[in-house]
């Protein structure tokens, strides 16, 4: 079946009207996969919904934002979204707890600086390691014109990373983007950097070219100075006068106190980093290796390497990265394995995608599609990633540019002076053998027979006594629109919610109103008790099951209070839907059922 095009903006507009509006949205920002929200209220989102929507692949809560996983095409979703919040995430004040969090709110703001200036780093990177192999086979020698072009090219985003980062950041924090790339222009100074320069009556030597926290730092005082001065000073000079009084205050505070105060905590948390992973240098790595997926889950990554992720932008080689970017191998060779013997076409289906995904670095499809769902699976990547890190320490590998994830890694593995290109190419190939051996022997497919799915065909019945009514009749664009999926709805008699087939219950909202259910051949349906029913916190909801389970034809699920909810004045129409039509088949309603016919 061809898909067609994906519709971005109809994506964003989804993904808005399912997280609480416009108006529930505080910021948003993207990394290299997922579109990341700070929400006011994250009760408001409906993550079920969310998940389903057509370009979607999960979504995940941590470090105070709401992330959408998207995957390969996170950039255009997010510039979508940004077209349709237009200034709104803007003007929006920061809620209490988004204050009360300062920590978490500096470190998204750094890492966001970094976002726009992304692809270039890495392009730079790729540009460096290619230089490095030409050098190595002849093709270009050293110190030639060419040679100096190539490398012109590939140094510049790094050499000159201050300007870049002070005018992303003077952005971020709503301020005059030229003034942070002054500030940075004023750091990569030629006749500043590197020579003594006598300061009341103090000597001070600092190079501040391709560093990253003292930009940062400087940057960070300079725009709310702009803005107090921008306050006081005449409207008919304050154009030329703010930025002037702001360069002369900032520019020497920053290179006598500021920058090098930074530096040092940085210079202090890189060798406390250095000293962890070189306690037991196989250990750390394996720990660090092991878990890092696990980070990825939770959205806690960037974070938590982010002094790695500076120390290697200020030209500093890092272990932490190389483990961090040759993971994603583990991963792979698990979904290798298990496509290669998979006999299951809907996983085939998934599989091969998120495969070709993960040898650029992108595992969100892989994760979320293909072995978290299988836990065990998923648990062996873990394993991989173990092995990974341990061969990376006990080769004594490190990254010296950043060139990307997954396969243009490997270029960053590369040491200008001394490039060990057998050992880079092992760090990847290592862990996906071990992942793909190991699953290839581990994994075994169901062979248990699906009980109510016969000839590629299944019937679905309403889960919820009632009267049976076409999704159109559903006052909620959302369902009657069909975006969500072909369907009907349920006006209850009963507040009781059964089992419509034999499966497992893949998600049960936190506030219970809404859960999700895979059957045994793979048709995941969405049943949303009542509309915006999400705002009673699962008050009037009792559970059965839980996220996880395996579910029987007419067991039991979820039992509502009727009277509670038609009380807090919320509709009790039940929409039902399939979720996946995309990946499974052709989906009709006839009369009080749903049939799904498998392709």
């Amino acid at each position: 079946m061809a898909r067609k095009r994906p519709d971005y903006h109809e994506t964003a507009q989804n993904i808005i009207s399912n997280i609480g509006g416009k108006e529930n949205v505080i910021s948003v920002r993207h990394c290299i996969t997922r579109v990341r929200f700070k929400l006011k209220d994250e009760s408001k989102a409906d993550d079920e919904i969310v998940k389903n929507l057509e370009g979607v692949i999960s979504v995940v809560h941590g470090g105070g934002e709401y992330m959408v996983v998207i995957g390969d095409a996170v950039h255009d979703v997010y510039e979508a979204v940004c077209e349709q919040l237009g200034s709104l995430a803007e003007e929006q004040p920061l809620d209490k707890e988004e204050k009360a969090n300062p920590v978490m709110k500096l470190l998204n703001i750094v890492v966001g600086a970094v976002g726009p200036c992304l692809n270039f780093i890495c392009a730079g990177g790729i540009l460096k390691g290619f230089l490095t192999i030409l050098e190595m086979s002849g093709l270009v020698k050293a110190g030639s014109g060419m040679d100096m072009l190539v490398a012109a090219a590939g140094d510049a985003i790094f050499f000159f990373l201050p300007v870049f980062l002070g005018m992303n950041l003077a952005k971020t924090l709503k301020g005059d983007g030229f003034l942070g790339a002054i500030i940075g222009a004023a750091l990569c100074y030629p006749p500043i950097n590197g020579v003594d320069l006598v300061i009341f009556g103090r000597v001070f030597n600092n190079t501040y070219t391709s560093s990253f926290l003292p930009v940062i730092a400087i940057t960070a005082v300079a725009v709310p100075l702009s803005k107090l001065l921008k306050k006081y000073i005449p409207k008919a000079v304050s154009n030329f006068l703010t930025p002037a009084l702001t360069l002369l205050t900032v520019i020497p505070l920053g290179f006598v106190i500021i920058g090098p105060l930074v530096s040092m905590v940085g210079s202090l948390a890189n060798a406390g980093i250095t000293a962890l992973m070189n306690s037991v240098p196989p250990l750390a790595g394996a720990v660090f290796g092991g878990t890092y997926q696990i980070m990825v889950l939770f959205g806690v990554h960037s974070a938590l390497t982010s002094f790695s992720f500076v120390n290697l932008l200020e030209g500093n080689p890092d272990a932490i990265m190389a483990i961090g970017c040759m993971v994603s191998f583990s991963q792979i060779g698990v979904v290798l394995a298990m496509y290669l013997k998979s006999k299951d076409e809907k996983l085939k289906s998934v599989a091969l995608p998120a495969f070709i995904s993960g040898i650029f670095g992108v595992t969100e499809p892989a994760i979320y599609g293909v072995t978290l769902p299988r836990i065990k699976m998923f648990i062996l990547s873990c394993v991989g990633g173990a092995v990974c890190g341990a061969f990376v320490m006990l080769t004594h590998t490190l990254m010296y540019n950043f060139t990307g994830m997954g396969i243009f890694a490997i270029l960053g593995l590369l040491s200008p002076e001394n490039p060990q290109i057998p050992t880079a190419v092992l760090c990847a190939v290592v862990p996906l053998v071990f992942s793909f051996a190991a699953a290839t022997v581990i994994y075994k497919e169901k062979t248990a027979t699906v009980q109510n799915e016969t000839a590629g065909r299944l019937e679905i019945t309403a889960p919820v006594p009632g009267k049976v009514v076409p999704i159109g009749t559903v006052p909620d664009e959302t369902f009657a629109s069909g975006m969500l999926g072909k369907g009907f709805a349920v006006e209850p008699s009963q507040g009781k919610v059964y089992a419509p087939f034999d499966g497992i219950c893949t998600t049960i909202f936190d506030t219970l109103h809404a859960m999700g259910l895979t059957s045994d051949g793979g048709v995941s349906v969405l049943i949303h008790v009542g509309l915006e029913t999400v705002s009673l916190n699962g008050g009037p909801f009792t559970a059965h099951v839980k996220s996880g389970d395996r579910i029987k034809k007419g067991q039991l699920l979820l039992e509502f209070d009727m009277e509670a909810i038609r009380a807090a004045g919320y509709p009790l129409i039940t929409p039902v839907i399939v979720a996946n039509e995309a990946e499974i088949g052709t989906v009709t309603v006839e009369n009080d059922r749903i049939i799904v016919e498998r392709s």
